[in-house]
């Protein structure tokens, strides 16, 4: 990967301000928080340490953005970033500051955040609780796997969505309360997160997930995380339905065709071997 970090020649201080411009997701503001991240330096870092200490929720926010990945390749000041976070969560009111102070967090990746991340898992904003979401992504410790857990139940479409992905995909863990969860979502309106539950089922060799894949490797419309939870299973039952996907004449992007191709090619080589 190319860590090249991309020159430019405005101050720190401009950069700040076309951070606070436009909306929450302005592309300018962001592509001014990116070249932030990439500098790292103890000038961008005090910068940030301001915002976050500013009576405006705006530059709050701006700050927690700016601290969260501060640093590339190399995180710069991490101590220092975590610290602010977590006195900015703890006194913070605004939902949308909170939402970023949370995601920040998630960057840094430190344990010491979650028992923090946690209170906040009920928040009756849903903001705050998409913020959660990510602030613990791939934490390891039961506390943060519980409210994901709690949260893959969210009745925000797109918090279930990313709970179920990060229960499913980005641990390693494997508990009965874990696969509970992930069966739950089996029935979800949201055909993603049916999907990602699907995925995280099968890579833990559920037995409970080849009913429910195969009826929806047979559907008229074939989602790519089914075929990628069909990779993980390999129950020689699902290659037969690989198979047909592969034959069927109907279209279907490039994407999907590379990953169907590398399935089969798994089963078949599996079935090689025996």
């Amino acid at each position: 990967m190319d860590y090249r970090r991309p020159e430019d020649p405005r101050s720190t201080e401009e950069l700040i301000a076309l951070s606070l411009r436009g909306e929450e997701e302005d592309e300018q503001a962001w592509d001014a928080i990116a070249l932030l991240h990439w500098r790292g330096t103890r000038e961008v870092f005090e910068a940030a340490r301001r915002l976050v200490q500013s009576p405006l929720a705006r530059e709050r926010g701006r700050g927690a953005d700016i601290l969260g990945q501060l640093g590339i390749p190399k995180r710069t000041f991490p101590e220092e970033s975590l610290q602010l976070l977590l006195d900015l969560l703890r006194r913070e009111t605004e939902p949308a500051v909170l939402s970023s102070a949370s995601a920040a967090l998630g960057h840094l990746r430190d344990p010491r955040a979650v028992p923090e991340l946690v209170k906040l898992k009920s928040h009756p904003c849903a903001e705050v609780r998409s913020g959660v979401v990510h602030g613990l992504m791939c934490q390891q410790d039961p506390e943060a796997i519980a409210a994901l857990i709690a949260l893959s139940g969210d009745p925000d479409e797109d918090i279930r969505n990313w709970s179920t992905f990060n229960l499913g995909t980005q641990l390693d863990i494997d508990t009965p309360e874990l696969r509970e969860a992930l069966l739950r979502r089996l029935t979800d309106p949201n055909e993603e997160i049916r999907g990602e539950a699907l995925v995280g089922l099968a890579r833990r060799k559920d037995p409970r997930v080849l009913e429910p894949l195969l009826a929806a490797l047979s559907a008229d419309n074939v989602m790519v995380l089914v075929v990628e939870a069909a990779m993980e299973l390999q129950d020689p039952r699902v290659y037969p339905l690989l198979v047909a996907l592969r034959d069927d004449p109907g279209e279907a992007d490039p994407y999907f065709r590379s990953v169907l191709h590398e399935a089969i090619r798994s089963y078949e080589s599996s079935l090689s071997a025996d």
